[in-house]
């Protein structure tokens, strides 16, 4: 997309050797029977990527599209709590030391698992590999979605590849769309309905992309079938709500849509 004649390969390479200078680290850091202490194996880790390599989260410039770039984050060594989390997970693994992402709301994590008699250990690539206790995890949950957020254990969940993925993904359309850069942002819409063709979010959003550059016959249609999968609610509305003449948050977007659908088959129509 912004970098269509990159070569991943050099990047690729530079992970590798990462790797093995983060093993070579923790070979000869700790003597055999602490390189099992997991506290210990992150210091090492968080020592060579943020102290000796100087990575860092990009606290003045967050919503610079670089930050959501590999290879610019690779560059740049500055990025986003998930671009940096990839790194961390990436190094990480081929380091020898088993860690696995956490798709926490508003802010990407990792965590080492916890082994028999120890709890997991939650890390915050953003802030330099800071270890985050329970507490912190409710006080950054709080931060991110408000203070009403309820924190459940469940929020540290494994996010597998797809979801980390999906994630950053949607993270960089969100920015372009706040950029008003609709061409890369359906580009980007393209790439989640690929990863997932049922996503009916990004299938409307790529119609309302489309029909912001103008691109009518492919707003109708994606528009269209985003209408016909969209589930249907058997209930009928309460009466309260027909006498207030309320209606559901899915409801009035389906007529939201529906609006947008009717003034392109006019303007499609006319073409013909």
């Amino acid at each position: 997309m912004e970098y269509p004649a990159l070569d991943p390969d050099p990047y690729l390479q530079r992970i590798e050797r990462m790797g093995e200078a983060a093993a070579g680290r923790l070979q000869r850091r700790t003597p055999d029977d602490r390189r099992r202490d997991r506290a210990f194996q992150i210091s090492t880790l968080n020592a060579y990527l943020y102290e000796e390599l100087g990575f860092s989260g990009n606290r003045e410039h967050y919503d610079d599209p670089r930050n959501s770039f590999l290879n610019e984050v690779l560059d740049r060594r500055t990025g986003i709590p998930i671009s940096l989390a990839v790194i961390y997970l990436e190094v990480a693994r081929r380091a020898g030391v088993r860690i696995e992402g956490v798709n926490f709301p508003g802010h990407f994590l990792v965590r080492l698992p916890a082994t028999t008699g120890s709890d997991d250990l939650i890390v915050d690539p953003f802030h330099s590999g800071a270890l985050l206790s329970e507490m912190d995890c409710r006080q950054l949950l709080r931060q991110h979605v408000g203070e009403e957020a309820a924190f459940d254990r469940g929020l540290l969940a494994t996010a597998t590849r797809q979801q980390i993925v999906v994630r950053m993904l949607v993270n960089l359309k969100r920015l372009y769309v706040r950029m008003r850069s609709f061409p890369q942002a359906r580009f980007i819409a393209d790439l989640l309905l690929a990863v997932d063709p049922s996503a009916l979010s990004e299938l409307r959003d790529r119609g309302l992309l489309a029909y912001h550059m103008e691109d009518f016959p492919a707003a109708l249609r994606d528009l269209e079938a985003y209408l016909r999968m969209m589930p249907r609610p058997d209930l009928p509305v309460p009466e309260h709500e027909h006498a207030a003449g309320g209606q559901s948050e899915e409801a009035s977007e389906s007529s939201q849509i529906w609006e947008h659908v009717k003034t392109l088959r006019r303007r499609v129509a006319g073409f013909n």
